[in-house]
């Protein structure tokens, strides 16, 4: 438990400290961002302030974990400190799809244009890092015949018959991809991405805990040993989900109203990533869509958006995403990110009630 603690302080600390430096590195070399002429007339003092901020929080989040690890006696072998698979596999996933963002983003400022990667070498990138990572997380099994991730499909645990790996495969990338670009769909406002961010991985700091206690590793010391979690390594991924709660936390500091720096393609894509691994790995794959359900709503918006133009010719809001149709409503920046923040918090509340009443049903 001790590491939950030292990795979120550390993520805190480091993205606290080392976000400024990171600011004036990339002012330093112009790396600013490009903003669109037909977004909010707003949003064009933002013009020019540092991108790929995502860079802080991905270095801050990995530096915690492997910290936390040696502070509590990753070294010693006569402690069970050491980095697990699923651990790991959700820590690759999030710096392989920063990675692509880190790419796109790059382009954006060489190039100074809007969009940075080709859509098809976007793609290529994500389906490349999400393979990978799905492919991988069914191996490695533990002594209880466990892997980092499942062939069933889950809500607040597993449920029905196996889809197989291949389908699994294909499941993983929906969800990897579905979960990037809806956070980088709601990356629009200061702030805003982050914020709901932190908000989901400390659900799922406390989802992890929760899984650990009633594991079924621990079956003989439970009052109803047939109602248990079979996650492979519930811990750790609590762990990874306390050191990003941290790095958020720290970074937001610096993101929040007026910006200072943004998160790019390299921070949304990278927390979309790490969210879909984090509900894979923890057996709540549906209940993500729950958990994160401001990111689901905004993404719905720009689907809505889009069909609804394509088959009337009319758009249903002002402007998608979501929340630039309630700035061009007259909102003011800061009351829309409160108010989605305050939305978002509902969702992780529902969501963990619904995993809470699934333990408690299964008893």
């Amino acid at each position: 438990m001790k590491q939950i603690l030292f990795a979120g302080v550390i993520g805190l600390f480091l993205t606290l400290v080392g976000t400024p430096l990171l600011i004036k590195l990339l002012a330093r070399k112009g790396y600013g961002q490009y903003i669109r002429d037909d977004g909010p007339r707003e949003h064009a003092s933002k013009r020019g302030t540092p991108t790929m901020g995502g860079i802080a929080f991905i270095f801050a989040t990995v530096a915690a974990y492997f910290l936390a690890k040696v502070i509590t006696g990753y070294l010693d072998p006569d402690v069970d400190a050491a980095p697990t698979f699923s651990g790991l596999l959700v820590l690759g996933l999030m710096v392989g799809m920063g990675l692509v963002g880190f790419l796109d983003d790059y382009i954006k400022i060489v190039k100074r244009r809007s969009l940075g990667l080709r859509a098809k070498a976007k793609m290529a990138g994500q389906l490349i890092v999400g393979i990978g990572f799905a492919v991988l997380s069914l191996q490695f099994a533990d002594a209880q015949g466990q892997t980092p991730a499942s062939t069933k499909l889950s809500f607040v645990h597993d449920f029905g018959w196996s889809i197989g790996p291949v389908l699994f495969v294909v499941w993983a990338l929906f969800m990897i991809l579905a979960m990037s670009n809806g956070v980088n769909l709601t990356d629009g406002l200061d702030g805003l991405a982050t914020g709901a961010s932190v908000l989901v991985f400390s659900a799922y700091t406390f989802i992890g805990v929760w899984q650990f206690q009633e594991s079924c590793v621990n079956a003989q010391t439970l009052t109803n040993p047939t109602a248990c979690y079979e996650v492979r390594d519930p811990l750790d991924l609590a762990v990874v989900s306390s050191a990003l709660m941290g790095a958020c936390l720290g970074f937001l500091w610096w993101n929040t109203s007026p910006a200072k720096i943004f998160m790019g393609d390299t921070g949304s894509l990278a927390l979309g990533g790490v969210l879909a691994g984090l509900a894979i790995c923890s057996r709540t794959e549906l209940l993500l869509a729950i958990l994160g359900g401001l990111f689901v709503l905004i993404t719905m918006s720009v689907v809505i958006q889009v069909g609804s133009f394509r088959l009337t010719g009319k758009r249903v809001f002002r402007m998608a995403p979501l929340q630039h149709h309630f700035e061009l409503k007259g909102w003011s920046e800061v009351l829309v990110v409160v108010r989605f923040w305050i939305i978002q918090g509902i969702c992780v509340v529902v969501g963990l009630g619904l995993f809470y009443a699934g333990w408690v049903a299964d008893k």
